[in-house]
C-alpha cells in the first residue's frame, strides 16, 4: 500500500516516525510544549537507534547452494537446495531473495529462519530452475532483508557471491544414417585388416599347413601350448572427426552478434551449429566412436570455452566424453573480434591434422558459410576417412551452391541448411542431399554426391 516510499534504510513505519517526529519538534518550538519535544526527539531518535542496532546485532550467515543435476541441458529443469546456516542462536528473521538471471523469472522468496529441526541454526529451502538457453549463469547472490522488532528499520545483506549453473545445449535424438552403417551395437566393426602384435583385441586360431610363419602370434602360443596364429578378422574401435567450425563472419558477421553483457556472442546460425555438434556427438559416442573434436583453425574444438574443464582436451569416449562434450559447448562462442575483422579461412593445418589421424570412422564437418577456398582445404580431408559428411548452415542455402559443388565432387555428402531447419530433417536428407539451388537464376539443380574417397 505504501510501496512508494523507498526502503533502503528504513521501512514506511519508520520514514512515517521520523516526518511526526519532525512535525512534533516544530509544534513544540511554536506551542513551547516540554511532552511535544520529548515526543520528538523519541520519534526522531528511535528508527535511527533501530538501525543501528540492525547492522551491529544481525547475525552472520554461511551457505551452501547445490544443483541437481550438476548442470543441465536447456529446457530442462534442475532442482536447487539452499542450506543457510546462521551463527547465532536464536537469531533475527529475514526475508530472503534468491537473485536469477533476467530470462529466470520466477524469483523464489523464502522467510528465514526454516530450521531443519527445532532450534537448529541450519534453514533449508528447494526451488526448482527451468533455464530456456544454454551459457553459465550465476544464480544467486542470496539477499536477505532484516527487519527490526518495531518494524521501523531495514537492513538488506547479501549472504553469498552466488554459484554458477551450467546449461547445456539439448541434444536431438538422431536416428542411424549411412555415417554409422556397418558397425555393430556397440560401435564395433570386423574388418579384413591384419591384427598387429600390440592389438589388445587380437583374435587366433590353430596352426593349418600353409599358413605363414610371420602370423604366428607368439604370446598365445606360450600360452596355449600349441603353435597359435593371428586370425584375418579383427576387431577395431570406430573413431570418428567433429569439425566445428567458429568463425563469427561464417555465421553472419560481427554486426549482427548480440551484446556480451548478457548472453553468448552467438547467432541463430551457431545457434543451430552448436545443437548439431552436441547431437552429432551424443550420437557417435552412444555407439562407442572415439571422437575427436575440432575447431576451424586445427585447434582443439573447445580451447576457447568458459565451460570447457579441459579446454585443450579434444578425444572424448563413452559417457563421460557425452558429458564433457556437452558441458564445454554450454558456454562456446563465436570467434573474438580480434578474429572476425576479416574473412579468416580455414587453416590448412585442419586437412593436415585430418589427414596424418587417418581416423578408422567418417568427418563430419558443422560450418557457417563456406568460401569456395574453404571447401577445397576441407575437400582435401576425405582421404583420412572411411566417410565425409557437411552441414553448412547460412541464412540463405542458395549463396552455398560454390562449395557445395566442390565438396561433392570430392566425394563428401554435404548439404546447406537455414538456421529454421530441424536438425532431424537436416539428418536425414545428407545421406541424399536435396536439389542444390543455383544463386544466379534461383533454380534448382541437383548435383549428385560421388561415394566417399571417389570422384563423380
Amino acid at each position: 500500500m505504501m510501496s512508494w516510499i523507498p526502503e533502503k534504510v528504513f521501512r514506511p513505519r519508520g520514514w512515517m516516525m521520523m516526518a511526526a517526529g519532525l512535525l512534533a519538534l516544530l509544534l513544540a518550538q511554536l506551542l513551547g510544549r516540554r511532552d511535544l519535544l520529548v515526543a520528538a526527539v523519541f520519534l526522531l531518535a528511535l528508527p535511527p537507534l533501530a538501525s543501528a542496532g540492525l547492522h551491529l546485532l544481525a547475525p552472520g550467515f554461511t551457505v551452501k547452494r547445490r544443483f541437481s543435476p550438476a548442470f543441465v541441458e536447456a529446457g530442462t529443469t534442475a532442482a536447487v537446495t539452499v542450506d543457510v546456516h546462521g551463527t547465532t542462536p536464536g537469531g533475527a528473521s529475514a526475508r530472503i531473495t534468491e537473485q536469477l538471471p533476467p530470462h529466470l523469472i520466477d524469483v523464489p522468496h523464502f522467510d528465514y529462519p526454516n530450521p531443519v529441526t527445532p532450534r537448529s541454526l541450519l534453514s533449508r529451502y528447494h526451488y526448482t530452475l527451468r533455464p530456456s538457453r544454454r551459457g553459465v549463469f550465476t544464480i544467486g547472490p542470496l539477499t536477505a532483508k532484516f527487519a527490526d522488532p518495531f518494524d521501523v528499520a531495514l537492513l538488506t545483506r547479501e549472504l553469498d557471491k552466488g554459484e554458477p549453473l551450467t546449461v547445456a545445449p539439448a541434444a536431438v535424438v538422431l536416428p542411424e544414417i549411412s555415417l554409422t552403417g556397418g558397425r555393430g551395437q556397440d560401435g564395433s566393426r570386423m574388418t579384413r585388416q591384419q591384427a598387429n602384435p600390440s592389438d589388445d583385441d587380437v583374435m587366433t586360431r590353430e596352426y593349418r599347413h600353409g599358413d605363414p610363419l610371420r602370423r604366428v602370434h607368439w604370446p598365445a602360443t606360450a600360452r596355449q601350448g600349441k603353435l597359435m596364429v593371428r586370425a584375418e578378422e579383427s576387431v577395431t574401435t570406430p573413431e570418428a572427426a567433429l569439425v566445428l567450425d567458429q568463425r563469427t563472419w561464417a555465421y553472419g558477421g560481427a554486426a549482427k552478434m548480440p551484446r556480451r553483457a548478457d548472453t553468448l556472442a552467438t547467432t541463430p546460425a551457431f545457434e543451430w551449429a552448436v545443437t548439431a555438434a552436441v547431437s552429432i556427438a551424443a550420437h557417435l559416442l552412444e555407439r562407442s566412436y572415439v571422437l575427436r573434436v575440432l575447431d576451424d583453425q586445427g585447434h582443439p574444438g573447445f580451447h576457447s570455452s568458459r565451460s570447457a574443464a579441459e579446454p585443450g582436451r579434444e578425444d572424448f569416449a563413452g559417457q563421460s566424453g557425452a558429458l564433457a562434450v556437452a558441458q564445454s559447448l554450454a558456454a562456446l562462442e563465436l570467434a573474438a573480434p580480434s578474429r572476425a575483422d576479416a574473412a579468416t579461412p580455414l587453416a590448412d593445418v585442419l586437412a593436415d591434422r585430418l589427414i596424418q589421424t587417418r581416423r578408422r570412422g567418417p568427418v563430419i564437418a558443422v560450418t557457417g558459410l563456406l568460401t569456395d577456398a574453404d571447401a577445397m582445404i576441407l575437400a582435401a580431408a576425405i582421404e583420412a576417412a572411411e566417410g565425409a559428411y557437411a552441414f553448412m548452415v547460412c541464412p540463405d542455402p542458395a549463396h552455398a551452391a560454390g562449395p557445395l559443388n566442390i565438396l561433392r565432387r570430392a566425394g563428401w555428402q554435404a548439404l546447406a541448411v537455414a538456421p529454421h531447419t530441424a536438425l532431424l530433417q537436416a539428418w536425414m536428407d545428407v545421406d541424399t542431399p536435396l536439389a542444390l539451388p543455383a544463386p544466379t537464376t534461383g533454380s534448382l539443380h541437383h548435383v549428385p554426391a560421388a561415394a566417399p574417397g571417389g570422384r563423380p
